[in-house]
């Protein structure tokens, strides 16, 4: 049986984050996920560069062989109204990656043993003498197990089949490499992605260039026809002109939870959350890496911390230095969400047309999160 320290079920950028943090410690780490790398993951894709910082990513080295498109502004309005464009000058104030290459190159580099190709389907207890841990599909052992699966993360559903059941925004989007012809029509700005707000306020789509690929997506709290919402946006784009008709790529979907409105419980003896598995995404946003690294940087220092002691009661420093960097979680809806609709519709109307508005609330506070202090990176 293969025995580890710290098993991480999930490679993404949490649990590739996590390993990479823990990389140069006497713990031995182990990685468990049902896809192999490279993979493709349906993400908008981009992050700020205080998460490349975090992540001690040298970006020119990065950009030689992986799309790393710079960001120096946003096109930004209420789907149907003028949109206002903002433009910064200076370093970029975001990058435009793909998550089939950034997710393999964190994974490439974590020091973690990696078990790919391989789902999680099981856990139990187990007593080796004193050593307390758990048995992981019958063939592993360790004394710590993480999930980092994202929204749908067995291991979540293992320690709060309750919690999986939230509320979740779900999406559907499509990234496809243009051809020559659409390359010479399309009209997005590789620089500029655009955000188009919909009209009821439940959610929002994307058009996102990164040099010859094109993303488009568009999410919302309310699942109900989301197929619908999507096509319906879709031709909205094609008849400004902004994307091509001739799209053959199948649009995928994925689901996440919002920090504030999340319910699930983080911890459990020896059984850790970090990323979309504890549901940590902006709300506003969406955004989900850059929680995720923060979360793994978090649950690195726990780990530490414990000293092999993931009793529950040890691990519950985690929780405390969660809710110091993201706040209280907030299962009522907040003042503002508890508004009547065409009371907020009202005022988002008017307030998407500003310069003020989209550049200082939307732009910088809800995506690039330029309000949080900056994080120590990983020290290596």
């Amino acid at each position: 049986m293969q025995k580890y320290d710290v098993l991480i079920v999930g490679g993404g950028p949490a649990g590739s984050t996590l390993a990479y943090c823990l990389k140069n410690t006497e713990l031995k780490i182990g990685i468990l996920d049902k896809k192999t790398f490279p993979r493709p993951k349906v993400c908008a894709g981009w992050v700020t560069p205080d998460v490349m910082r975090l992540l001690n990513i040298n970006l020119d080295d990065y950009a030689k062989s992986r799309v790393l498109q710079k960001i120096s502004g946003f096109k930004i309005s209420l789907l149907g109204q003028k949109q206002v464009e903002t433009n910064y000058s200076g370093k970029p104030v975001s990058y435009g990656i793909r998550r089939i290459e950034f997710d393999d190159y964190l994974l490439q580099r974590c020091g973690a043993e990696l078990n790919l190709g391989e789902a999680f389907k099981k856990m139990e207890k187990s007593s080796d003498g004193s050593d307390e841990c758990l048995i992981i599909n019958d063939k592993y052992k360790a004394r710590l197990l993480i999930g980092a699966g994202g929204h749908y993360c067995p291991v979540a559903r293992a320690i709060d089949a309750k919690g999986v059941s939230e509320l979740a925004v779900v999406a559907q989007e499509v990234e496809f490499e243009m051809n020559a012809l659409q390359k010479n029509n399309c009209s997005i700005k590789e620089e500029v992605p655009e955000l188009f707000f919909t009209p009821d306020l439940m959610g929002y789509g994307w058009v996102f260039r990164k040099g010859d690929y094109l993303n488009i997506g568009l999410g919302r709290e309310d699942k109900s026809k989301l197929s619908c919402h999507v096509k319906s946006f879709c031709q909205y784009l094609s008849a400004q002109g902004k994307i091509p008709e001739d799209i053959a790529d199948k649009y995928n979907g994925h689901a996440y939870l919002l920090y504030n409105h999340a319910i699930r419980q983080m911890v459990a003896d020896h059984v850790l959350l970090i990323g979309d598995s504890a549901g940590l995404a902006y709300p506003q946003s969406g955004e989900g890496i850059r929680p995720a690294v923060e979360s793994a940087i978090f649950a690195a220092e726990v780990i530490r911390f414990c000293e092999k002691d993931y009793s529950k009661n040890k691990l519950q420093t985690y929780n405390l230095l969660m809710e110091q960097r993201f706040g209280k979680r907030l299962p009522e809806p907040e003042l503002m969400e508890r508004l009547p609709v065409f009371i907020k519709k009202i005022f988002a109307s008017q307030l998407m047309k500003t310069q003020w508005f989209t550049k200082n609330i939307v732009a910088e506070k809800w995506f690039l999160q330029s309000h949080q202090p900056p994080m120590p990176a990983i020290n290596k």
